[in-house]
């Protein structure tokens, strides 16, 4: 039997160590995803426009480094590793213990002294929109440049002064190809994975299984978009600086009302979801009861501070995987229908209804959302070259898994399949009760839990917009700013405001949960509405602008999202 590596021994300090930094790298994909949303509503200045700052494809030669290039001494060095201006060059670094999935990098030479306000990569890489290229050496004839590895002191650089103090951050990244990996599908997955099942009853098997293969190839290609604009350029920290930088100063209104809303959506959702399974496991009392009952736990948690509430997505992970278990698991143990995957329910091959296959674009397009995040989660790589494989294997997994569940569901119930599949697990009788229950229950609590999660860069957003709060540059700020608890209860006018605001997000959740109560259709207006517009729209016109061209793929592929966005969305309007 093959052993495991002496550098991961399940029990060692080793593993102990490698946990802690999926854990870490997972909370830190979490201030990514709140920040990248505060970071669009935090400045409305053009920060191209900036002579000093300016990083041209060709303009950036003359600071790039001239080094000789070594040979490493080892053979588990690593290609496009960054260099470092050369007074940042040799800061010593703690190694971090090996990961069964990461890269050996190479220590950095001995500690030198190190220039502060020189933290910032001289060299970068553009990126191709959709496949990340192996480094090479830059030339006159050619705008793509080589992470050179450390080559000692015969590196010579020429940056300018002036270019050293216009870049502010750090742009090395901390996460690993498979930490980044887990990280993107637990962004991915999500709730979204409940009303699978009806997108398929909604779309017949034909238009089904052709849509969840086409989002998913759109949004992984749109991901790859983003990504190569965000690594072609140092100073794009977010997807709303790609908005500016293609379409000016602008589009940051427009991008910071498209992520208020998609939030705001979501907190709906996880109200519905929340009130639903629990009216499941508890139908003496309504789910707008209930609705109202959980404002008890929602309105406290509002204030608790991002570093604490980052731990409480990892439960909706949890629940996510143990969910997708359940459904197998009674599929596979019950042999009748309804409920078997053995004695499948009747189920359509074709449409049925065009205004339902309407609202399958939304349920579908819904579960690839989270491109907001995906620039962000590029920088923070430590090997951003590896983006375009990580990414694709993300999308492979994620969409094998909405596949699954929705395939699953719809023969294990067919076209009288619930809204949220989890509802017909307890009203199915042949199912192991107590398997099902904590399923549900996890369904309850999970929602609760992920809701002052979702609302905390809505709200920090929204008291940006009003002038309650400081903006932030970029996503990374975020941890600093939200690290301590909410201060709201200090008596200022701020302070004061800023309570109110926060309540009235909550309670304003709640009444449109109970005035839209149904999961489908609201889920289908994300998707149709938000995601497709960011996930989809956004990056193909970025790439259009950016190149002052549109190809024909990109020209078809952004019609057909115009048209499925606006027919979803009205879909999802009458069915409200």
């Amino acid at each position: 039997m093959t052993s495991l590596p002496t550098s991961f021994q399940v029990g060692s300090a080793s593993s102990g160590q490698s946990v802690r930094d999926a854990i870490a790298s997972y909370r830190r994909a979490q201030y990514l995803v709140a920040g990248s949303t505060v970071a669009s509503v935090s400045d409305d200045s053009d920060p191209l426009d900036d002579e000093e700052a300016g990083f041209g494809a060709i303009e950036e030669e003359e600071d790039i480094i001239e080094a000789e290039r070594s040979p490493p001494e080892s053979s588990d060095g690593f290609i496009g590793q960054f260099d470092w201006d050369e007074d940042a060059l040799d800061t010593p670094t703690t190694p971090k213990a090996a990961l069964p999935f990461s890269r050996k990098i190479s220590p950095s030479p001995g500690p030198r002294e190190r220039n502060e306000t020189e933290r910032t990569p001289l060299l970068r890489k553009t990126i191709s929109f959709t496949k990340t290229p192996v480094p090479r050496r830059a030339s006159a004839n050619n705008n793509e440049y080589l992470a050179v590895p450390h080559a000692g002191p015969s590196l010579r650089r020429r940056s300018s002064a002036a270019s050293a103090r216009s870049m502010k951050y750090n742009y090395g990244g901390h996460s690993t190809f498979g930490q980044t990996l887990f990280n993107s599908i637990a962004i991915l997955l999500g709730i979204g994975m409940l009303s699978e099942p009806l997108a398929f009853a909604y779309a017949g098997w034909g238009m089904g299984f052709f849509l969840i293969a086409f989002y998913g190839y759109i949004s992984c290609y749109t991901a790859k978009i983003l990504a190569g604009i965000i690594l072609s350029d140092v100073r794009l920290r977010s997807y709303a600086d790609i908005g500016r930088k293609a379409f000016g100063p602008r589009s940051t209104l427009v991008i910071s009302i498209l992520f208020c809303l998609e939030l705001f959506a979501v907190s709906v959702i996880l109200v519905t979801l929340y009130a639903d399974s629990l009216n499941s496991l508890l139908p003496q009392y309504s789910s707008n009861t209930y609705k109202l009952w959980g404002l008890i736990v929602l309105i406290p948690t509002v204030f608790l501070p991002l570093s604490l509430l980052s731990y409480t997505s990892i439960l909706g992970i949890i629940s996510t995987v143990f969910v997708v278990v359940v459904i197998l698991v009674d599929g596979v143990s019950k042999t009748e229908s309804p409920g078997s995957l053995w004695s499948p329910a009747d189920t359509s091959l074709g449409i049925d209804n065009w205004n339902h296959l309407g609202i399958a674009f939304g349920l579908f397009m819904a579960g690839f959302s989270g491109h907001a995040v995906i620039p962000s989660l590029a920088r923070d790589m430590t090997d951003p070259t590896q983006f375009s494989k990580m990414i694709d294997w993300a999308f492979v997994v994620a969409t094998f898994i909405y596949g699954l569940i929705g395939c699953a569901g719809y023969i294990m119930f067919g076209n009288s399949v619930s809204q949220e599949i989890s509802m017909d697990l307890l009203v199915t009788p042949g199912y192991n009760a107590v398997l099902n229950q904590a399923a549900l229950w996890m369904l309850v609590i999970s929602p609760l839990s992920k809701f002052a999660l979702t609302t905390q860069p809505l709200n920090t957003a929204i008291q940006i917009l009003i002038g309650i709060d400081s903006p932030i540059a970029a996503p990374e700020e975020l941890e600093a700013k939200l690290a301590e608890p909410h201060r709201g209860s200090r008596v200022s006018f701020k302070g004061t405001l800023s309570v109110i605001q926060r309540i009235a997000v909550a309670l304003l959740s709640v009444a449109v949960s109970i005035l839209v109560p149904e999961f489908s259709a609201a889920m289908a207006f994300l998707g149709s509405f938000s995601a497709f517009v960011l996930c989809v729209i956004g990056p193909v016109a970025a790439k259009i602008a950016l190149e002052r061209r549109c190809g024909l793929f990109d020209g078809v592929l952004m019609a057909v999202a115009v048209v499925m966005a606006a027919w979803g969305t009205a879909a999802a309007f009458r069915e409200a």
